[in-house]
């Protein structure tokens, strides 16, 4: 096969192999005793054979840096020692999302195994994104001295310089894309702060959650050596790594180097089923086995993101936070309903965000909808989803009585979180902050069409008028006979899987789908044969209506070239090989 297919799969994607070094790969095989596949996936992402087993077998204590490499942390830990020490009122001021709830429950439960009674706020998404006076001025009526904000607060200027105005000290624990100019606060904990220089890479990939972790081992080790806990135990900080792996895998950052670290061994965490709220939000959601990777992004942090968009937002950190099983029992009852609110919510916004758009030409190549009180819990599910329709930078705007709430996401030629700061540079947007591929946004009603318009250009001058076709990129060629259960457990030492390690995509070349059929909703379940005697079952997801789905049921004796992923069949005690398909082009 060729480098890149040049023309489209039933899809409607390019299928490209991914690049690897054939003699590294030869290597890793040979001393690793690894499948010849196995061996050119990790040599593609650059492992080498001396580093197989700390790639394969991630450790904490080979990746944890010493958090003081990050600026400001030796400061703000001290503050907050400082603060525990004297018995001072802490308040924190989370976010509403996974990252924003699991990033407030670490740190609130660190504080609380130290003696602490934080006060809470998580803001309802009327009240916007990150901190402002309203909070500052509750806090100070509620005798706080010290605020924690995490996972926001780099770019809340005009709140948090407001804190200091009236004599707070804030700590800010966040990872979202900084200007130049920080907030005049007591310290900004933040490896994207521009003036970083510590040349740890993976540092800039963390979650918040993943900075709150490293800052409370920071605060940790200086109520240490202020002989804190003579005469009191010491919290275990690895019991919090179920919290980090949940929050690191739902804001979708790469899972490279500490990122690996943290999700590997916080599954392990997760699957001793010791958090209250965890427990029965697994057993809510019917995970019967240990959770993977994919359980966190797709099951459970879907429910945790309900209640901050549909729900109350409070309640996420609530869940994880609680301490015993009948009002977690309830919790957990309440995200599930919440959950299936925002589904019903996002297809109404979804639906006619569509028909907008393909209703009538499009000036820009962005995918830009604008309605009049949409839900905004729902406007950055939607902006997604119209991203992966369009394979464009979409734009969703919720228009609201007092201003437009909007939130956005990308495809990896444009950077939303540059976009937006310029946007605001600009006085276009009023308020507005984010990451490479997603961001969130303010402004007022009379700008759309002036965002619209700086939007486009600054799309069109990165991408061009070109039309822009998805390309899959191919790890490697398998014969279905070779589709093996060990196989499929061989491709598990490289999870988990997620953005910057995703999942090993398999090209199965001329095989023919028989005993298709349709299951569920919409999902396609048939075998695929070879030549060679293979005959493996296969599944293609949400595709009955679409081209890969009719070629699959209609095929009768066609050769398809097949794109997927081969995973282990363990449904009620199974131990079987299937193929995920993910794509198909006739022969």
């Amino acid at each position: 096969m060729a480098d890149i297919v040049e023309h489209k799969s039933l899809g409607g994607n390019l299928w490209k192999m991914s690049p690897h070094d054939e003699r590294a790969a030869e290597v890793i095989m040979q001393q690793c005793q690894l499948p010849l596949l196995v061996a050119e996936i990790l040599a593609a992402h650059h492992v080498s054979a001396a580093q197989v087993e700390s790639y394969l077998n991630p450790k904490l204590q080979n990746l944890m840096p010493n958090p003081s490499v990050l600026k400001d942390m030796e400061k703000g830990a001290a503050r907050i020692a400082e603060a525990i020490i004297k018995g001072q009122k802490i308040g924190i001021i989370g976010d509403y999302d996974v990252d924003g709830a699991t990033s407030s429950a670490v740190m609130r439960l660190f504080l609380m195994s130290v003696g602490c009674t934080p006060e809470i706020h998580i803001p309802e998404r009327d009240e916007g994104y990150g901190p402002n006076k309203n909070m500052v001025d509750n806090f100070k009526a509620a005798g706080v001295e010290l605020i924690i904000t995490t996972d926001c607060g780099t770019t809340a200027f005009e709140a948090l310089n407001y804190a200091t105005a009236q004599g707070l000290d804030v700590v800010v624990i966040d990872h979202h894309e900084a200007e130049a100019k920080l907030p005049d606060v007591y310290a900004v904990i933040n490896p994207k702060r521009l003036d970083e220089e510590n040349g740890i890479e993976y540092l800039s990939y963390l979650a918040a959650v993943g900075v709150v972790f490293l800052t409370v081992v920071a605060v940790n080790r200086e109520l240490r050596a202020k002989n804190f806990y003579a005469g009191r135990s010491e919290p275990n900080l690895l019991q919090w790594l179920d919290l980090v792996a949940l929050g690191t895998v739902c804001d979708v950052v790469p899972l490279k180097g500490l990122n690996r670290a943290y999700v590997r061994q916080g599954l392990k965490v997760m699957a001793g089923r010791q958090n209250p709220g965890l427990k029965a939000l697994i057993d809510k959601s019917g995970i019967s086995e240990a959770p993977s990777a994919y359980h966190l992004g797709y099951v459970l942090g879907p429910r945790i993101n309900a209640c901050g968009r549909v729900g109350e937002s409070a309640m996420g950190n609530r869940l994880l936070c609680c301490k015993d099983s009948v009002t977690a029992d309830v919790l957990a009852g309440k995200l599930n309903e919440f959950n299936e609110q925002r589904k019903e919510i996002e297809s109404y916004v979804l639906l006619q965000a569509m028909e907008m758009l393909e209703g009538q030409p499009q000036e820009y190549p962005i995918a830009f909808a604008a309605g009049r009180d949409w839900h905004q819990g729902v406007i950055g599910i939607v902006a997604g989803k119209l991203k992966e329709r369009y394979n464009l930078p979409s734009f969703v705007m919720s228009i609201e009585t007092d201003e437009v709430k909007g939130s956005a996401r990308s495809i990896p030629e444009v950077d939303l979180g540059a976009l937006v700061i310029a946007a605001k540079e600009k006085g276009i947007l009023t308020k507005g902050g984010g990451h490479t591929m997603a961001a969130g946004f303010s402004l007022r009603e009379e700008k759309i069409e002036e965002f619209k318009k700086f939007a486009g250009e600054y799309v069109n001058a990165r991408i061009g008028g070109e039309e822009i076709v998805p390309v899959i990129e191919i790890d490697g060629v398998l014969d279905a006979a070779g589709a093996t259960v060990d196989l499929a457990e061989k491709f598990e030492l490289l999870e988990p899987f997620g953005a910057g390690n995703p999942e090993p995509k398999l090209l199965l070349k001329g095989v023919r789908a028989v005993r298709a059929g349709i299951v569920g909703s919409g999902h396609v379940r048939c075998f695929l044969t070879s030549e060679n005697g293979g005959n493996l079952k296969a599944m293609a997801f949400r595709c009955a209506d679409t081209e890969v789905g009719k070629a699959l049921l209609n095929g009768k004796g066609d050769k398809f070239d097949v794109v997927g992923v081969l995973r282990r069949d363990t449904w009620q005690g199974r131990n079987l090989a299937q193929f995920i398909i993910d794509d198909v082009r006739k022969v």
